[in-house]
C-alpha cells in the first residue's frame, strides 16, 4: 500500500500561509530534502486553490507526477496528468489510488484538504518543515480538529538555517 505523506512548510506558530496568503517566509536557500522527496513520490493530492496557484506560478512544477485535484467546482484540469476528484467519492477513490502500484503520494494541501485527510485517517506520515519564524496570523495548518491524534516521532533533522524537519506517523 502506498504511503500518503503530508509534506508542508509551517511557521513556529503553526501557520502555512501568512495573513495575506503569502509564502515569502518559507526558506529556499537549500534543498531541504525536497529532491529526494520528489523522487520518492509519483503522485500528488492537492486542493483546488493550491492547484490554481501552482498553475499560475509554476505550471511545470509537478509535470512528472500524477496530480489529483480535490474539487467540486473545477471542471477543466488543464493537463493530461491531472484528475479531478469530487467529494462524493473522496474516500473510496483515495483508497483505490493508494492501493495501486506506485511510489508515495504527496499530500500537498491546502488546509481544508489536510483536515479532511486527518478526519478520515488517511495520512500515513507527516513531514513538517518548521521554519524559525512566528507569523502571528495567517492560515493555520490544523483547523477544526476536535479529537486528539497521537503521533510517533520517526526522526528530526536540523538545518543550518534553523529550519527543523519533523517526521511523524499517526500512533496506531
Amino acid at each position: 500500500m502506498r504511503k500518503i505523506i503530508l509534506n508542508v512548510a509551517v511557521s513556529l506558530d503553526s501557520y502555512i500561509e501568512g495573513p495575506n496568503g503569502e509564502y515569502d517566509w518559507c526558506f529556499d536557500d537549500q534543498d531541504y530534502g525536497l529532491t529526494d522527496f520528489f523522487k520518492a513520490c509519483d503522485a500528488i493530492f492537492i486542493g483546488r486553490k493550491s492547484y490554481e496557484l501552482i498553475m499560475r506560478t509554476d505550471p511545470k512544477m509537478f509535470a512528472a507526477m500524477k496530480i489529483y485535484v480535490f474539487s467540486d467546482t473545477l471542471h477543466d484540469p488543464q493537463a493530461d496528468n491531472v484528475e479531478i476528484l469530487r467529494s462524493a467519492d473522496f474516500k473510496n477513490r483515495v483508497e483505490e489510488i493508494r492501493s495501486q502500484e506506485g511510489r508515495d503520494i504527496w499530500l500537498f494541501g491546502g488546509a481544508e484538504l489536510v483536515e479532511a485527510f486527518i478526519k478520515k485517517n488517511l495520512i500515513s506520515e507527516l513531514l513538517l518543515s518548521v521554519h524559525p519564524v512566528i507569523l502571528g496570523s495567517g492560515k493555520p495548518l490544523f483547523t477544526n480538529i476536535k479529537e486528539r491524534i497521537n503521533l510517533v516521532l520517526l526522526g528530526a533533522e536540523q538545518f543550518s538555517s534553523g529550519l527543523i524537519q519533523l517526521r511523524y506517523i499517526v500512533k496506531p
